[in-house]
């Protein structure tokens, strides 16, 4: 088992950092205002910048280019996932720039924290083991609908030695081109999954204790927070296939609350109606062990429970997402349903 990473290096030191030595990779597609943003707060000095574009129908691939960034268009012919979003991107660095040394992904609903590539860097430079570094994003709209702030609770993980990386990292260029990069079929996932790879070759993906970006989740409807749910599901499935018994504790979880339980709550009901409601017992208990457990974190009580509640109504579209999975698969297929937005 690997060393935790040292307290004084969980943030980094930005002083000694060159912006030099690493280059970014953006990815988006009809992002708006959220990339004209993201682009105008890059910071100055990093070697280069490459913008990929997932077939966008608005001015973002004209707003990178008035800004000299370099543009790759991705071929509409072929089904867009972030993942095939962000190979490209990365090959087209390595082509203009064959020495760079870290390589930042964003995603371009995401704006960089000022001092974070100079913190991320530092961190990369001065921990060899360390193949991923990320940090604490926020939502920068918070508070604009109940969606938003799960978005932003999601995001606050515990920092050390994490299992994965979200779509915002910086990444060593040399252990992402020795383990191929991301699966570019996943079209969710792809992080824990390329991290799974990193891991196991005896790379080490940690979380520093600095902020590093701002996301515009921008999701104002439900509809909106069950598709995402569904994707969740049909990604957990997608690693599961790849890596057996990387997700089998979740999906099992997925399946027994939202299929097994209210399955066997309505055929007891139909025996004894006590014993059905007996069963249902189990989601309220089940709703106070995860709020007593984010609480332990230190989180407010109204962000924790509404915490616990998306986490129990998520197995409904998860499960969703998991059977639309395998009914894909038994036909030969992938989703359209589930493609990267």
């Amino acid at each position: 088992m690997s060393e935790p990473v040292p307290a004084m290096d969980l943030v980094g030191t930005s002083e000694r950092a060159d912006l030099r030595r690493v280059g970014l990779v953006i990815i988006g597609r009809n992002e708006g205002l959220r990339l004209q943003r993201c682009l105008d707060t890059l910071p100055a000095g990093v070697r280069q910048i490459v913008y990929v574009d997932s077939g966008s129908t608005d001015d973002s691939v004209a707003q990178a280019r008035r800004r000299s960034v370099e543009v790759v268009e991705l071929d509409m012919s072929i089904p867009f996932t972030a993942a095939r979003a962000r190979n490209a991107g990365f090959r087209r660095l390595l082509d203009l720039q064959p020495d760079v040394e870290f390589v930042q992904f964003v995603d371009g609903d995401c704006e960089l924290v000022q001092d974070w590539l100079a913190r991320g860097v530092a961190a990369l430079a001065s921990q060899p083991a360390v193949a991923v570094a990320s940090g604490r994003v926020r939502e920068r709209f918070r508070d604009a609908s109940v969606y938003n702030r799960l978005c932003d609770l999601e995001w606050d993980g515990p920092v050390g030695d994490v299992s994965a990386c979200g779509g915002n990292a910086m990444m060593r260029i040399a252990a992402l081109r020795a383990a191929g990069g991301f699966t570019e079929r996943l079209i969710g996932g792809e992080e824990p999954e390329l991290c799974a790879r990193l891991r196991s070759r005896g790379h080490r993906v940690v979380k520093l204790g600095a902020e590093m970006a701002f996301h515009d989740a921008g999701m104002t409807r439900f509809g909106q927070w069950w598709t995402r749910a569904m994707r969740g599901g049909y990604g957990a499935a997608e690693l599961e296939g790849i890596h057996p018994g990387m997700m089998r504790r979740d999906i099992l979880s997925t399946l027994f609350w939202a299929l097994v339980l209210p399955a066997g709550a309505c055929l007891s009901a139909l025996a004894t109606r006590g014993l059905g409601l007996l069963l249902l017992a189990a989601y309220p208990a089940f709703w106070l062990r995860i709020l007593a457990r984010r609480r332990a974190t230190g989180t407010a009580l109204p962000d924790a429970a509404l915490y616990a509640t998306h986490c129990i109504l998520a197995k409904f579209p998860g499960m969703l997402g998991l059977a639309k999975f395998h009914w894909n698969k038994a036909r030969g297929r992938q989703s359209t349903l589930m493609e990267y937005k």
